[in-house]
């Protein structure tokens, strides 16, 4: 009898004990999802560009219906419509593109794909309650296929930036956009990689995408990739198809390189952009054994070019990087999208491998003309029209050049000064035999004359002069 208390008393000691370990150590824990309340953007609007700092981890709760719930009020249907001026140049009616568009601001800020509104004359926007506006173009990009554009109207809803660093392979992510003119059409999908370069952009773009499996289609370039906080951390811009429908493979520029972006436009009319001025390689398996490193990946500097930023920090050729700001840079998409982010006069750490030997190098980024200054670039209507971006040279570039003239700082795909061939880097110094010393002379004689135009000028690096005509309607 003695012996059968003694097991019942053991087993209910056992089962106690068992329970309290249980409840104790193993219970799971309740998980909060906390929501921060939207921030109203003050005088300098998109100074704080709404950059959230709490980095987002998919071990949260996945909850599509909280972040469609944020992100779909302020995702916009976008229409730009070529004038016909442009139109008739091109052989075609008056036409244009759709596609999406994200508001950033309650002041009604929206960035969209440059590609969205490019060669636009006019550009309408619909929202998401079915409110229809005009539209401003503030500024492009091409470089990031980023625009921002502007709504005279208050008291919108707009999303906050995430931290797109802090997104993780496998993360759920949300695709909002007008896929098809479906308007405020939600997807889900996983974070498929990062820092994805597709060739879609110019020789000087910055390619670092976020690949995703979301369903992304035509209608969705310039919506918002959300996470399942409700947070902007990726503007969609691109498809890989064979078929011209989505397959699978959808693209979105990081949001801690869009906001970079939108704050230069937004202040200063054009990006301001940090250089290096070095020719970068990824280093390969071959590369890494030569080098003597021990592991694959880095940005190799196959040129560092004499009295530029990287050659004032003291790096050389055959240097090889590895990080930016101690964020690591192993291949030539994610260090281009780490040193995007910065501004002419900003300071950088550099880790970089030399001799097989571990240094830090601290940079003062310059500008494309080598000085920290930042740009004044020209983007009077008429040379919008036209499609170029212009600045005046500055004295070191007049001393070097032995002349005045207007530098060519971008030019738009599709527009008139694209058709002549001219490339950006040319520098102007005649319009129709006339010399022409900075971009007020030049734009004067565009806005007084009708007809045919001619350019002269030359290309610093290549011999000869080099003209360009067409027609001023």
């Amino acid at each position: 009898m003695k012996k059968n208390i003694q097991i019942i008393l053991l087993c209910f000691v056992s089962a106690f004990t068992a329970v309290y370990i249980n409840n104790t150590f193993f219970a799971p824990e309740e998980k909060v999802v906390e929501y921060r309340p939207a921030a109203t953007l003050a005088a300098e609007r998109i100074a704080k560009v709404n950059q959230s700092k709490q980095a987002y981890f998919s071990s949260s709760p996945t909850d599509f219906i909280s972040a469609a719930d944020k992100g779909r009020p302020a995702v916009v249907f976008i229409r730009s419509i070529q004038n016909s001026g442009k139109a008739k140049i091109m052989g075609e009616s008056a036409g244009g593109s759709t596609g999406s568009g994200v508001i950033i601001s309650e002041d009604g800020y929206i960035v969209t794909n440059n590609h969205v509104v490019e060669n636009a004359g006019s550009i309408e926007v619909m929202l998401n309650d079915n409110r229809e506006y005009k539209a401003k173009l503030i500024g492009t990009d091409p470089t990031t296929d980023l625009a921002i554009i502007k709504l005279e109207t208050d008291n919108l809803p707009f999303l906050t930036f995430g931290d797109s660093d802090s997104l993780l392979i496998g993360e759920w992510v949300v695709a909002i956009g007008n896929p098809f003119r479906l308007q405020s059409t939600v997807t889900a999908g996983i974070v498929s990689a990062k820092a994805r370069n597709i060739n879609i952009l110019e020789q000087q773009g910055i390619e670092s995408f976020i690949q995703t499996d979301a369903a992304v289609n035509p209608g969705n370039s310039g919506g918002a990739l959300v996470n399942t906080a409700g947070e902007l951390v990726g503007i969609n811009t691109a498809i890989m198809t064979y078929s011209g429908r989505y397959e699978g493979f959808s693209f979105a520029i990081p949001s801690n390189l869009a906001k970079k972006v939108v704050y230069d436009i937004i202040e200063f009319g054009a990006v301001q952009r940090g250089w290096l001025g070095v020719s970068i390689l990824n280093v390969d398996n071959d590369k890494a054994d030569k080098l003597g490193l021990k592991t694959v990946g880095g940005v190799y500097l196959d040129l560092v070019n004499n009295g530029e930023a990287a050659f004032r920090a003291g790096l050389k050729k055959g240097d090889v990087i590895v990080g930016v700001n101690d964020i690591p840079t192993l291949s030539t998409p994610e260090f281009m999208e780490q040193v995007g982010r910065f501004r002419p006069g900003d300071n950088i750490r550099l880790t970089y491998f030399r001799d097989g030997v571990k240094s830090v190098a601290e940079v003062t980024l310059r500008n494309q003309i080598n000085s920290t200054d930042f740009v004044a670039i020209r983007k009077d209507k008429i040379l919008t029209d036209l499609g170029f971006e212009l600045r005046n040279l500055d004295k070191t570039e007049k001393k070097r050049l032995d002349t005045e003239g207007i530098y060519v700082v971008s030019v738009s795909r599709g527009s008139k000064i694209e058709r002549t061939n001219m490339d950006p880097g040319y520098i102007i110094t005649k319009i129709n035999e006339k010399p022409v010393r900075n971009v007020e002379d030049l734009i004067k004689e565009l806005e007084k004359h009708k007809g045919f135009v001619v350019l002269e000028g030359f290309y610093e690096n290549y011999p000869g002069e080099f003209p360009y005509a067409f027609v001023i309607d």
